[in-house]
């Protein structure tokens, strides 16, 4: 059988697993360029874990092994669909797998969504990671208060950012000019709004745990917000009652007047943005007792409601469901499996799981590419034909060495500020350190 030919777009960990697991099969010769726009690879590991949470970033040093497989070629700071096309792609590799994940936010439809102050929490979370294509007007911070709709690991994620010190900060690899910005902000309180009861929240009990740790913030919880009623309290699972715990523990403390409170509210649900052209409160409607209004006042509201696939120029998509529609991970036109083309991750199922659960969706994209090998045929130049390509069209490939060049540069720049690391932030200055511009 001919050696396969491979294609991955997009170099998160479902990418980078499939991947491993096809660069690794003893019984087919594959070789995988992932291909990756941003010069930088790791996907949301490296710009949507919060940069407190080392110990989940620690998964990067997995991920490299996996780049370093000498069957797998990292091509960075290259768009498919434009710097190089998708026919283009399927005309030079065997099969294509998309791993181009959910880079989109979800809207809550509520009106005045679109009044200055309004950010999509991915947006924030965008800037304070470093990602160099961040749209975050920093002003909005002269707020006192802010709001996060939602209760997910993304909202607590948010409001522990909005109150950590800067000393706190310097500990990660946060960019200087993020930590100089959230030092000098104004936001004291964060209240995190949730739409249904405490029994319906998203986060974890472990980051629950952690938001309720930070130094210079009280965490507040309504008793009277965790009353449930029976028919709530039926059938409750074990994480459930332990997560419904630890809120009635931190509900139960005394507020210690530290610089900064972290409020939630429950069972209300944003039904205006109010204000002109900026938001200056969050008009709620309590879940229970729809007549109950109340306005709370905010400039900075920050919507953590999910993200959602893009579509992809010459690739099918549900804008429903924001994914690409499939049939066992193969790509489906109607009724019509593409041959050769396949999803992976959160652009095939949605943005759920954790790092495991992409682990398991890149197995069985990869298991169906597999069991594909003898129908897909051999394509064009390959990989030679697509790096001459990208050479004519002025691309400034970041191959694996000049990634690990714009690392060394960020690990110079930490040690220079008496910090482990300090992330590139800037797209130009990437290409530098790679010496790809």
């Amino acid at each position: 059988m001919a050696p396969l030919r491979v294609a991955v777009v997009g170099s998160g960990p479902a990418g980078a697993f499939c991947a491993q697991i096809l660069a690794e099969d003893t019984a087919h010769d594959v070789s995988v360029d992932v291909f990756e726009q941003l010069p930088t690879p790791f996907g949301l590991v490296r710009y949507g874990v919060a940069p407190d949470h080392q110990k989940i970033k620690s998964i990067v040093a997995s991920l490299t092994e996996i780049f370093e497989i000498p069957s797998v070629r990292f091509l960075g700071n290259v768009t498919v669909g434009s710097d190089i096309t998708m026919d283009e792609l399927r005309a030079h590799y065997d099969a294509v797998i998309l791993a181009s994940g959910a880079p989109l936010d979800r809207r809550l439809g509520t009106p005045g969504e679109d009044l200055t102050g309004v950010v999509a929490a991915r947006n924030f979370v965008s800037w304070y990671s470093g990602h160099p294509d961040a749209a975050f007007d920093t002003s909005v911070l002269t707020a006192e208060r802010a709001v996060v709709v939602g209760v997910g690991n993304v909202a607590l994620d948010v409001a522990r950012m909005l109150v950590r010190s800067p000393d706190e900060l310097r500990r990660t690899d946060v960019p200087e000019h993020v930590i100089d910005t959230l030092a000098g902000h104004r936001v004291r309180q964060v209240c995190v709004v949730g739409r249904r009861g405490p029994e319906h929240a998203k986060f974890t009990n472990k980051e629950l745990l952690e938001l309720a740790e930070v130094e210079g913030a009280d965490v507040i919880v309504s008793p009277d917000d965790l009353v449930l009623s029976q028919q709530a309290r039926a059938g409750i699972r074990p994480a459930t009652a332990r997560l419904l715990a630890t809120l009635q523990k931190v509900a139960d403390r005394t507020p210690k007047g530290r610089p900064h409170s972290i409020r939630f509210l429950f069972n209300r649900t944003p039904v205006e943005f109010v204000g002109g052209s900026s938001v200056s409160a969050v008009r709620l409607a309590h879940t229970t007792h729809p007549e109950v209004v109340e306005d709370l006042r905010s400039g900075l509201v920050l919507p953590a409601v999910g993200y959602r696939g893009a579509a992809l120029s010459g690739v099918p998509f549900d804008d429903t469901s924001g994914t690409i529609p499939h049939r066992d991970s193969r790509v489906l036109d109607g009724d019509r499996v593409l041959p050769g083309l396949y999803a992976v991750g959160w652009v095939k199922r949605g943005p759920s799981g954790v790092i495991g659960t992409n682990r398991l969706c890149a197995s069985e994209t990869a298991s169906a590419l597999l069991a594909d090998a003898p129908d897909l045929s051999e394509k064009g130049s390959g990989p030679a034909g697509v790096d001459a390509l990208l050479r004519s069209r002025g691309v400034a490939v970041v191959d694996w060495s000049r990634w690990r060049a714009i690392e060394a540069a960020e690990v110079a720049r930490g040690e220079a500020n008496g910090r482990t690391r300090v992330k590139l932030h800037d797209r130009t200055e990437m290409l530098l350190a790679a010496g790809a511009a």
